[in-house]
C-alpha cells in the first residue's frame, strides 16, 4: 500500500479529528453539559480512530483498510449524534464525520 494513494483519506480523518476535537470542547462550554455528554464521548472516540486510521494509511499498513472500514462507522455514529443538535459546531462536526466516512469507505473497498 502506497501512502501517497490515500492522501484524500488521510486528509479527511485529519480534519474528521480536528473538527470532533473542537465540537467537543465546544460541547464541555454548552449551557446543559448533560445533554451534549454522548456527543462529547462520540466525538472523542471519533477523533481517535480518525488520527489511528490516518497514522496507519501514512504508513501504509496491511491493517489500514480493515481499521478504516471500522473508523467509518464510528464517524457515521458519530456525524447521526452530532446532527440531532442545532450547534453549529455539532453541525459541522457532522459534516466532516460524513465526508471522513465516505472516504474510509472508498479507501477499504
Amino acid at each position: 500500500m502506497n501512502a501517497s494513494m490515500y492522501e484524500s483519506c488521510i486528509q479527511a480523518c485529519s480534519d474528521c479529528a480536528w473538527s470532533c476535537e473542537t465540537c467537543a470542547a465546544s460541547c464541555l462550554r454548552e449551557d446543559d453539559v448533560q445533554a451534549m455528554a454522548r456527543c462529547i464521548s462520540l466525538d472523542m472516540d471519533c477523533a481517535d480512530f480518525c488520527r489511528m486510521a490516518a497514522t496507519l494509511m501514512a504508513r501504509g499498513s496491511d491493517h489500514a483498510p480493515a481499521f478504516c472500514r471500522q473508523c467509518a462507522q464510528v464517524c457515521r455514529a458519530c456525524a447521526e449524534e452530532c446532527a440531532r443538535h442545532e450547534a453549529g459546531h455539532c453541525r459541522r462536526c457532522a459534516q466532516a464525520c460524513r465526508a471522513c466516512a465516505e472516504e474510509c469507505e472508498r479507501m477499504a473497498a
